[in-house]
């Protein structure tokens, strides 16, 4: 077994790799080894020190995928040897949304590398119920796992139907895999965004339009021409500013949906009784829940497309530092960032 290291942001801009001890499984535990880790839109904007949900300093990382080395007797049949992916949302069991079955938005919820300690280390320990077995999948691709998962689980939200026309806003990590599972739910979706880089990876990946987002009345223009002037059933925003979600409630039409997955820490100041006039459903969406988590381990295993075509970068575990830095530099070319925890 290596040493432990640890993963730490600990300040806007700072990233160090610290020795750390090698974690005891209390009970109900598995201890892991970390095999990959993926960097997501939070872990980025924990570094650039405009995350909403922000701790310092911290462990990030929510994406990933284990080994198990260690494990008690259990139901779901994991055992040591196996690759597991994990549910990373802690949920306090007791509150409204949990007493409910909303386990994703627990009104205490502590996400793994947000409020809380991340994964970003060589070795952790994970309640055995947290765990979900790859079912064959590679390490990589079970890696990919969690950040679709969020992405899926907003497309629900949406109430996505075959011949449904869908706007993306954002062609990041989330927004593509939201385009993947719109389509995947038989939509029509198109991709916008104010980077071209972004929206020509959007329609290489599959999306049926794009959009660049260069400025209001061009965007409303776009999108009026891109559904006959119809305007779009529903609107997914996977940003996070108040000017994309504008966007979104500009573009659907009447009797439209949007969701809303993209975090921000900004206010909007907008003309609300757009709402009421177009009679508008708006969702929230945070988080996944276990159903997300089997449906996309079994969509992958279908091979329907690769997750791995939205990797554009892959660093060594010793090199997080460099990769953070030059995912900040370069998000507009970058977009999902795997870390190899076997070097």
């Amino acid at each position: 077994m290596k040493k432990n290291e640890s993963i730490y942001i600990t300040k806007p801009g700072s990233v160090e790799i610290h020795p750390a001890d090698h974690p005891v499984p209390k009970e109900g535990e598995a201890l892991l080894e970390l095999v990959y880790g993926g960097i997501c839109g939070s872990d980025l904007n924990t570094y650039r020190g405009n995350y909403a949900y922000a701790i310092y300093p911290n462990i990030p990382g929510h994406e990933f995928s284990a080994r198990i080395l260690e494990i008690p007797e259990n139901s779901a049949g994991l055992k040591p040897g196996m690759l597991v992916t994990a549910n990373p949302y802690f949920n306090c069991g007791s509150c409204y949304s949990c007493r409910r079955g909303f386990l994703n938005c627990c009104v205490d919820n502590q996400t793994m590398g947000c409020h809380r300690e991340g994964a970003f280390s060589r070795y952790i320990t994970l309640p055995v119920e947290r765990l979900y077995n790859g079912n064959g999948l590679d390490a990589r691709r079970l890696a990919l796992v969690e950040p679709f998962c969020i992405s899926y689980h907003g497309v629900r939200r949406a109430r996505i139907q075959p011949g449904d026309k869908v706007l993306v806003v954002g062609g990041g990590t989330i927004g593509i895999n939201a385009m993947l599972a719109a389509k995947h739910f038989g939509a029509e979706v198109y991709v916008a965004d104010v980077v071209p880089e972004k929206l020509s990876f959007a329609s290489k990946m599959g999306a049926d339009g794009t959009i660049l987002n260069s400025g209001p009345d061009d965007f409303l223009k776009a999108a009026a021409d891109a559904t006959g002037g119809d305007l779009f059933d529903a609107a997914i925003e996977a940003v996070g500013l108040p000017s994309t979600f504008q966007n979104c409630i500009d573009a659907v039409c009447y009797e439209g949906r949007v969701c809303v997955i993209g975090i921000g820490n900004q206010t909007l100041d907008f003309h609300y009784t757009m709402i009421q006039k177009k009679e508008l459903n708006i969702f929230g969406s945070r988080n996944a829940l276990k159903e997300d988590f089997m449906d996309v381990i079994a969509l992958f295993s279908k091979g329907t497309f690769d997750p791995l075509d939205i990797v554009t970068n892959e660093y060594r575990f010793e090199d997080a530092p460099k990769a953070l830095e030059d995912f900040d530099r370069h998000s507009g070319s970058m977009l999902k960032v795997l870390l190899d925890f076997t070097c």
